[in-house]
C-alpha cells in the first residue's frame, strides 16, 4: 500500500486506470448531449443588442445571457470547409458568443498583413476566412464579439517612434498619439468592412454583441508594477507583453504629468509609494486616471458618433488579482459594458538554468476551499450597478487537478450574482484543420472532456437562470481618496481591497460598485460562516463543498469523497474524491448528467510536490473514471428511469441501463469512462 501511494506521488503510474477519452467536434446532425436549442438563430434575428438598465437585451427586449468561449490566433480563420462544423460544434455546446481575440497578429495567425512592413494592412485571406466564420456562427445563433487591440505589434514604417522596443504597447495605446492615430485607422478598416457573407459592415451587424476596445491594458497598472519608468527592454529575450516602456516614451508621459500637474515634480516609482504623502500620491494617481478615462470617453465617442458602431463598447478589463481594481473601473465604467479577467492559478512559467526548457509551476490547490479567495471573489468585486458586467476571459488552466470545479461554480453564482456573459478562455489557439488529438496548453478546453461536459450542462444553467438572481444587490461606494489609497494597500487585501468587508460576501448575495466619488465611502458588512449560504437559500458553500439545487438544475462540487451530498432532487455518495456532478433539466422527459474529476495526458508526470508536470506526455487524454451513486427524487412514482453514458461527440455508448427504483427515489450506478449521461424518464 506505501509503495503504491508513493508510486501515485511520484506520478509513474498514476494514471493506469483512467480511461482515454477524446472530445469528437466534426460530427454532423443532434446528439444525445446537444443543447442548442438554448440559442436563438440566427443570432440578431430581432434587432442589435443593447446595453440598458444594467444588462444586455436583444433588439425585442429579452435578456441575453453570454455564454461564450475565446478563438485566439489561427483558431478564427478556419478553412472555409469546415467552419460550418465549427459552428455547429459549438452550438450543441450551447456557446451563443464567440471573442475573436488575439487576431490583431502579421499572418499567417492574424489579420495584419506580413507582406508589408507596417501593420496597417489587412490580409484579405485571413479577413474572407473570419467574414465566412462570423456568417457560420450567426447562422447558429451564435454572436461575436470583436476585440480591437490585443497584442498589435507596431512596426517603424507604421511612422512609431521606436517600434522594436514597444513589444505590444501596453500602456503606450492610451497615452501616444501615432498609436491612437493608428487604433483609430484599424477600427475604421475593420468595423467598416462589409463581410460578403452577411451582407452587412461590421459597424451595423446585428450579430456583433459587443466591440472592444482593449485588451488588458491600464496605464495604472504600469505605474503600479513599475513599467513606466523607460528602462525598455531587450526585444529578443524579454516578455513583448509586459516589459517597461522604452525611455522615449517615458519622457513623453513625464512631459504630460508635468503640464497637467502644473509643477516640475518627478513621477513617482513604485519604491518611492510608501513614503509619498497621501496627497502627493492621489495627485499622481488622478493623473493616470485622468488620461484613461480621457482616452476612453473619446475612442468610444469615436466608435459610437464617427463610425456609427451599433454594437455596445467595452473598454478593457479588471484584470489581476493582485492589484485593485477602482482606479481601472472608474475608466472603464464609463463604457457600455464592464468587464472582468480572472485565472486560479496561472502558471508562473520558469526557465530551468541547466536546459533552457520552459516549465511552469502552480500552487495547485482548490478554490472551493477559499469561498473569499477563488474566481468568484476576483470577479465579483468588478461588477458596477447600473451596467452589465461579463467575464471576457477566466478559466483554472490545465493541468490543475481541480479543474473540475470552476465551470460549474461560476455557472452557478454567475446566476446569484445576475451577470451578463461568460467567455471561457480559450476554446482553441489553433486553426481547425489542427484540432485532433494533441496535449493541449494550458488554456484551450476543447479537448478536455470534464470541462467540455459541463460547457453544455452549464450553458442550460446559465442561461435559462437555473439559479435566481439575489434577492437584494449589496452596494459599496468609496471615496476618491480611497480609489487612490486602494493601490497601496497590502496584498493580504485583495482580491476585494475593501478593509472590514467579509470576502465571502459574493456568495452570500449580489454586489455591485456604486460610486468611486462618495464623501464618506459605504461598505456593507457581514458576519463570516463556516457555511455560507445565498440569500436565495438556493447555494450552500461549505468549505471544500459546494451544493446548489434549484428547479430543474442541482449540483455538487468539490471534496465529496467519502461523504453523502445533497442538492435538490439529487444525493451523491463518491468513491473518487475531487470532482463536480451536475444534473440539469433538457425538457420535461429527459436530463443532462455530467460526473468528471481529474485529467490528464499519457504519461504525464507530475514533480513530488504536484506543483508541475516536467513530462507533460502524449495524446491521448486521459479522464479520471468517477465512481459514484447518484439517487434521484421527485419523479412519478413508478416512472422508469433509464440512463446511458455519452461518448466523445455526444452519442450513446452502448445499451441505456435502467435506474433502480425504491420508495421514489431513483438510482444511478456511474462507473462508465466517460464524463457524461443522458437519462431519459418514460
Amino acid at each position: 500500500m506505501k509503495q503504491l501511494l508513493l508510486l501515485g506521488v511520484l506520478g509513474l503510474p498514476a494514471f493506469a486506470q483512467w480511461a482515454p477519452f477524446e472530445m469528437i467536434w466534426n460530427v454532423e446532425g443532434s446528439t444525445a448531449a446537444d443543447v442548442s436549442f438554448l440559442l436563438d438563430a440566427p443570432a440578431g434575428r430581432a434587432g442589435f443588442v443593447a446595453a440598458r438598465n444594467g444588462h444586455l437585451y436583444t433588439g425585442d427586449g429579452k435578456r441575453l445571457r453570454l455564454w461564450g468561449v475565446n478563438f485566439s490566433f489561427a483558431a478564427s480563420f478556419p478553412p472555409k470547409e469546415l467552419a460550418p462544423a465549427v459552428a455547429a460544434h459549438l452550438a450543441r455546446f450551447g456557446v451563443n458568443c464567440v471573442r475573436i481575440h488575439h487576431h490583431d497578429w502579421r499572418s499567417p495567425r492574424g489579420l495584419i498583413d506580413s507582406a508589408y512592413s507596417d501593420s496597417r494592412h489587412l490580409h484579405a485571406g485571413n479577413l474572407d476566412r473570419l467574414d465566412f466564420l462570423v456568417a457560420e456562427l450567426k447562422k447558429r445563433g451564435i454572436y461575436v464579439d470583436l476585440n480591437l487591440n490585443v497584442a498589435r505589434a507596431f512596426q517603424e514604417a507604421d511612422g512609431v517612434k521606436d517600434a522594436s522596443e514597444t513589444g505590444y504597447a501596453k500602456a503606450l495605446t492610451l497615452f501616444d498619439p501615432r498609436m491612437i492615430e493608428l487604433q483609430r485607422e484599424f477600427a475604421t478598416a475593420y468595423l467598416t468592412h462589409r463581410n460578403p457573407y452577411t451582407g452587412n459592415e461590421y459597424r451595423n451587424e446585428p450579430a456583433v454583441a459587443l466591440v472592444e476596445i482593449l485588451n488588458e491594458n491600464s496605464l495604472i497598472e504600469s505605474w503600479v508594477r513599475g513599467r513606466l519608468r523607460g528602462q525598455g527592454f531587450d526585444p529578443k529575450t524579454a516578455d513583448r507583453t509586459w516589459g517597461d516602456i522604452p525611455a522615449s516614451y517615458e519622457r513623453d508621459l513625464t512631459a504630460l504629468w508635468k503640464a497637467w500637474a502644473k509643477t516640475d515634480l518627478p513621477r513617482l516609482d513604485p519604491k518611492d509609494f510608501a513614503s509619498a504623502s497621501a496627497e502627493r500620491f492621489r495627485k499622481e494617481a488622478e493623473f493616470y486616471m485622468h488620461l484613461e478615462e480621457k482616452f476612453y470617453r473619446e475612442f468610444q465617442a469615436f466608435l459610437k458618433q464617427d463610425l456609427g458602431v451599433k454594437a455596445p463598447v467595452v473598454g478593457t478589463s479588471v484584470h489581476g488579482g493582485g492589484l485593485p481594481p477602482y482606479p481601472i473601473l472608474r475608466s472603464t465604467a464609463q463604457m457600455d459594458v464592464v468587464d472582468a479577467h480572472t485565472y486560479w492559478q496561472h502558471p508562473r512559467y520558469v526557465d530551468d538554468p541547466v536546459t533552457r526548457r520552459r516549465g511552469f509551476e502552480i500552487a495547485n490547490t482548490p478554490q472551493v476551499d477559499q469561498p473569499g479567495r477563488g474566481a468568484l471573489a476576483a470577479l465579483a468585486r468588478a461588477a458596477v450597478a447600473g451596467k452589465p458586467f461579463i467575464v471576457s476571459e477566466v478559466n483554472e488552466p490545465y493541468p490543475n487537478e481541480y479543474g473540475a470545479e470552476l465551470i460549474p461554480l461560476l455557472a452557478a453564482y454567475g446566476g446569484l450574482q445576475d451577470w451578463d456573459g461568460l467567455f471561457w478562455y480559450s476554446f482553441e489557439h489553433s486553426s481547425a484543420e489542427n484540432w485532433k488529438p494533441r496535449p493541449p496548453g494550458h488554456f484551450d478546453i476543447r479537448q478536455d472532456a470534464v470541462k467540455m461536459s459541463q460547457l453544455a450542462a452549464s450553458a442550460v444553467i446559465f442561461q435559462r437562470g437555473g439559479f435566481r438572481a439575489g434577492r437584494t444587490t449589496l452596494v459599496r461606494n468609496y471615496t476618491p481618496e480611497q480609489v487612490a489609497e486602494s493601490l497601496r494597500l497590502k496584498s493580504t487585501e485583495q482580491p476585494w481591497f475593501t478593509p472590514g468587508l467579509n470576502p465571502a460576501i459574493a456568495a452570500m448575495a449580489a454586489v455591485r460598485v456604486g460610486r468611486f466619488d462618495d464623501k464618506r465611502g459605504a461598505v456593507p458588512r457581514a458576519r463570516p460562516e463556516e457555511a455560507v449560504r445565498s440569500g436565495t437559500g438556493e447555494l450552500m458553500w461549505r468549505k471544500g463543498l459546494l451544493t446548489g439545487g434549484s428547479k430543474g438544475v442541482a449540483m455538487v462540487v468539490g471534496r465529496m469523497g467519502g461523504v453523502k451530498a445533497s442538492a435538490g432532487r439529487m444525493d451523491v455518495e463518491s468513491e473518487t474524491g475531487f470532482g463536480a456532478v451536475l444534473l440539469v433539466e433538457l425538457d420535461a422527459d429527459s436530463l443532462l448528467l455530467t460526473a468528471g474529476g481529474r485529467t490528464a495526458n499519457e504519461g504525464m508526470k507530475w514533480n513530488q510536490a504536484r506543483t508541475s508536470t516536467p513530462e507533460t506526455g502524449t495524446a491521448p487524454m486521459l479522464i479520471e473514471p468517477f465512481k459514484a451513486v447518484v439517487t434521484l427524487r421527485g419523479f412519478k412514482r413508478g416512472a422508469r428511469l433509464s440512463y446511458v453514458a455519452l461518448d466523445g461527440a455526444g452519442r450513446p455508448m452502448g445499451t441505456p441501463r435502467v435506474a433502480e427504483e425504491s420508495g421514489g427515489r431513483w438510482k444511478l450506478f456511474l462507473d462508465a469512462a466517460a464524463p457524461w449521461y443522458r437519462v431519459e424518464l418514460r
